[in-house]
């Protein structure tokens, strides 16, 4: 579903409506000079968006190479919904993206995303859209991948999506709870001016 004429407002409103749906009530909080938010620096940081989870990926490394455990579905951790059942079903997709492309802005109304970075670097962002949420439209930006293995718990509500950063294609490799459904999934422009995210490199 997405965004379009829904984002609507009344003149001078700070709150532009998307929708309402599935027991959530999204909308954006204009924002008016561009940002890249909180930098997430902690796995348990107190900066995080309210429900979104990291944990770092368990990676061993010897003189031959390194191994890396994705996840023990069922088991207490990022992965323990990601179990089919009556309400789940989980899809598990991989997506390469070449350096400097971005990916952005998704959204979903039913679904949870976890996201596991295998190569390359991301400059991941997250926007809080849920109006009753503690942290509604909270920008937080995580940077995660071969440098910083951190896996990404991403739920409903949550605008999300990622730019490559350096020279190097990323792969990313994410579970979802529901199989792919276009009518779940809703669209933002990457560069909307309300959200006002800042994609640009950080010249400090």
């Amino acid at each position: 579903m997405p965004l379009a004429a829904n984002l609507s407002a009344t003149s001078g409103s700070d709150v532009l409506p998307i929708g309402k749906r599935d027991g959530l009530d999204l909308a954006v909080l204009r924002r008016r000079e561009k940002t890249i938010g909180s930098t997430i620096l902690r796995t348990d940081s107190e900066q995080l968006i309210h429900g979104v989870r990291i944990e770092r990926l368990a990676v061993f490394v010897d003189d031959r190479g390194s191994f890396s455990e994705i996840a023990r579905l069922g088991a207490p951790g990022l992965a323990e919904q990601m179990v089919p059942d009556g309400k789940r079903q989980i899809q598990i997709s991989s997506t390469l993206t070449y350096p400097g492309a971005i990916k952005a802005i998704h959204y979903h109304w039913r679904q949870t995303d976890l996201w596991i970075p295998v190569s390359g670097m991301l400059q991941v962002f997250l926007y809080d859209l849920r109006l009753d949420s503690p942290t509604f439209g909270r920008i937080n930006t995580v940077f995660t991948g071969v440098l910083q293995p951190w896996e990404l718990l991403i739920p409903p509500g949550i605008g999300h999506g990622y730019k490559v950063l350096g020279t190097e294609a990323a792969r990313l490799l994410y579970m979802t709870d529901h199989f792919y459904d276009p009518e779940d999934e809703g669209r933002i422009p990457y560069d909307h001016p309300e959200i006002a995210y800042d994609w640009e490199t950080q010249h400090k």
